[in-house]
């Protein structure tokens, strides 16, 4: 029998909580991560109000300094922790999948430098549009429009870019290359990437529409994801007839692998947590999992080394707290979490090696605490051991703690 009926998870993508164990074997551009502390730098250069997650016990959770401006309440209402990643990376699919129980020892590729010229060329004569080469690095997604979409308009070339992720993403305006042909060549590249040497985690059409100096990317986003390297919990759960919920791109981090119910993409992080309060609500979602994450900690702010930015979206994730509290039946656990770090006050826009801080809230919680520092999948052998299906080889669960 569960002791939960429902169990929420959500991830502020990037919101890490200090320097891994092993952080100086990742590096940025020559920049090791054995300083990274994104919760910590942004309490420590921003104003944090966040009453709500200290009162669960975000000032509880392990560190060697306190976090700057968050109590540590006397009389938390939940449990906290830290966790730590095990798998050889610091990028999303990596992190999304050790949650739910794997162990990626071999890590996706990134390109810092941009995509070889023979990717380029297979792409060029398939689609019989030329490659901007100038775009071939690193880019903000709406920076990379802005400098490169008025020429796209004039020549019909394609915008091909990549981030700090293992992520290839083409950028089209639909009045100069329609959604079906834009679809039809990411397939052809998911296709030709699936395996070494490129083995690419998301390949991403990303349309916009506007004119210069005013574009705007469009909801036809479309993500062609690798599936995950092996059994997860959530295939457990859907095997089971359990319901898995997936509310933002964890469908697509996924593949749409082990996820039942997908309740779509979000455009920002405050629509998430409606589409999360909107599918607690649900009159048939008696029983089961939803997992949400919020990306713009990480996309909008964390990559663009934005602390004022990062530090607002903290807070107003905060404050949306009580609402989602109130959407919690009594047999309700929700987990919230991270998948990375993504520092803002570190050198460089790429991800960073950290701890993720876990912290857990339920009506029906009679104690609290601060469970012993664990590993990511240990979230995925709690929702295993709470809805009696088989946990991958990975993990340790903490139910037991939660009382």
């Amino acid at each position: 029998m569960s002791k939960f009926d429902r169990i929420h998870l959500v991830v502020m993508d990037s919101v890490g909580i200090g320097a891994a164990p092993d952080a100086d074997e990742f590096f940025n551009h020559d920049v090791d991560d054995t300083k990274s502390d994104t919760f910590g730098h942004i309490s420590e250069n921003f104003n944090l109000e966040v009453p709500n997650l200290a009162n669960i016990g975000l000032g509880h959770i392990p560190r060697e300094t306190p976090l700057v401006g968050v109590d540590k309440v006397s009389e938390q209402t939940g449990y906290v922790t830290k966790l730590e990643e095990i798998s050889r990376g610091k990028d999303t699919m990596t992190g999304h999948w050790e949650i739910m129980g794997l162990n990626i020892q071999v890590p996706f590729r990134v390109f810092p430098d941009g995509y070889p010229e023979d990717l380029l060329e297979k792409i060029e004569t398939f689609s019989g549009r030329k490659v901007i080469r100038e775009a071939n690095i690193p880019y903000s997604g709406t920076a990379v429009i802005d400098d490169f979409g008025p020429r796209q308009m004039e020549t019909g070339e394609l915008i091909i870019y990549t981030s700090a992720d293992p992520v290839l993403q083409i950028a089209a305006h639909e009045d100069v290359i329609p959604l079906e042909e834009l679809y039809k060549i990411c397939e052809y590249v998911r296709s030709i990437t699936l395996d070494d040497p490129y083995m690419i985690g998301r390949i991403i059409a990303r349309p916009y529409i506007g004119i210069p100096g005013n574009f705007t990317r469009t909801a036809g986003r479309h993500d062609y994801a690798l599936s995950p390297f092996g059994h997860t919990v959530l295939d457990s759960l859907n095997e089971a007839g359990v319901s898995v919920y997936s509310v933002g791109k964890i469908n697509d981090i996924f593949n749409g692998v082990g996820i039942n119910h997908d309740m779509g993409h979000t455009p920002s992080n405050m629509v998430g947590v409606d589409r999360l309060i909107e599918t607690l609500k649900l009159p048939e979602f008696d029983k089961g999992f939803s997992f949400t994450n919020l990306v713009d900690f990480d996309a909008l702010f964390g990559h663009r080394r934005d602390i004022a930015g990062y530090g607002t979206a903290i807070n107003e994730f905060d404050a949306r707290l009580p609402e989602l509290f109130d959407a919690m039946r009594d047999q309700d656990l929700l987990l919230i979490t991270a998948d990375h770090g993504n520092d803002p006050s570190y050198p460089g826009t790429d991800h960073t090696r950290e701890y993720i801080p876990l912290l857990a809230y339920s009506k029906s919680f009679t104690g609290n605490g601060v469970i012993p520092v664990g590993h990511y999948a240990d979230i995925s052998a709690t929702v295993a051991e709470n809805f009696g299906v088989a946990p991958t080889e990975n993990g340790q669960s903490f139910l037991g703690d939660l009382t």
